[in-house]
């Protein structure tokens, strides 16, 4: 058993004993934090908002624009690396609390933390908001949990992203003579995260009607990092030696740059890749650097615009008391090689 499952089966256990016993008794499923039992705050507001990965460009932005609105709200803000580590989750969220915080807004690097982070929370009568990925009152799983039982969200509606990935993937396709039988598709994405899933399977679905063609599919599991899905890439590769064209579809930039940079790695010519990322973080480097790449488009979201609404979003909830949105989203755009400056993204 791995780390992260063995982690994943020993919280939930435990959280089974906290919360399965109150289900029980009572018959009924407790509300979402941020709904119930969170008073007003007139005085100042403290937020906290914890960060998978808060070294990755994305991530940068998103604190960015969540301290810019914070600073015009008047709120003090404390922004928390959690990098990738589960077990520090739970730390740091008691810890803020402890801190006298008055929301959570958390983007969680494991979602079989969730029961617990939500329980933490309510039982300090803290509000909670998730920013980008989804987490469940009920269980580790929020892709088998009611809609019901997860938490506010803020972020992009991972269908629509995947659609517009996979519309793109297909068009350029379309432009190629490619010969089916000797063309794959490759997915690369973490697959415990719901809000992936729901990208790479809405592309996978787009791509086929954009491009007409049925196209022999991939999937491999990543840990949603370019080392992570370049290598898991490699192998799929290794075991595919006699295709000769690839398309690279992805939970975000970090799986399709790591694909595209095993198909560079193995051999394959920037003509015979079509990658198409999302975030356009990463892909932007191939395109600043005005080289051939396999990183034919990506589609930009801006951390920034996440950031700022969620901490909108929760001060609505703290400072006046309006409801959370179960989910609320910002928008994207489509961009490449000729329209990335224009468009405002930041290339580290």
């Amino acid at each position: 058993m791995s780390t992260t499952r063995s982690f994943r089966a020993s919280t939930f256990l435990g959280l089974t004993v906290a919360l399965g016993l109150t289900a029980c008794s009572t018959g009924q499923t407790a509300g979402k934090p941020g709904d119930d039992d969170v008073a007003k705050v007139s005085g100042k507001i403290s937020i906290t908002y914890l960060q998978k990965q808060g070294d990755q460009e994305y991530f940068i932005g998103e604190a960015a624009g969540a301290k810019a609105k914070a600073a015009e709200l008047g709120i003090d803000l404390k922004v928390v690396n959690l990098g990738n580590d589960a077990n520090k989750t739970v730390s740091e969220v008691q810890s803020a609390i402890a801190q006298k915080s008055n929301g959570l807004i958390i983007v969680v690097p494991d979602p079989a933390v969730g029961p617990q982070v939500v329980q933490t929370a309510r039982d300090a009568k803290v509000a909670l908001l998730t920013s980008d990925d989804q987490i469940c009152v009920t269980g580790p799983e929020p892709s088998a949990c009611p809609k019901s039982d997860l938490v506010p969200r803020i972020g992009f509606s991972g269908a629509q992203m995947g659609r517009e990935v996979g519309k793109r993937a297909g068009e350029e396709y379309k432009k190629t003579d490619w010969n089916q039988a000797d063309t794959r598709v490759i997915s690369a994405w973490k697959h415990d995260v719901t809000v992936c899933a729901d990208r790479v399977n809405a592309a996978k679905e787009t791509f086929i009607d954009t491009a007409g063609a049925s196209i022999q599919r991939i999937d491999v599991a990543t840990d949603n990092t370019p080392t992570g899905a370049q290598d898991k890439v490699a192998a799929a590769v290794t075991a595919n030696r006699a295709v000769k064209h690839w398309i690279v579809l992805g939970c975000n930039d970090e799986n399709v740059q790591g694909g595209v940079t095993a198909l560079q790695n193995a051999g394959y010519e920037p003509d015979d890749v079509i990658g198409v990322g999302l975030g356009a973080y990463l892909a932007c480097k191939d395109w600043n650097g005005g080289r051939p790449t396999g990183m034919k488009a990506a589609l930009f979201i801006n951390g920034r615009d996440v950031g700022a609404l969620a901490v909108q979003t929760m001060y609505d909830k703290l400072r006046n008391g309006k409801a959370m949105p179960a989910e609320a989203f910002a928008p994207t755009a489509m961009v490449d090689a000729t329209t990335w400056k224009t468009a405002g993204v930041t290339c580290s």
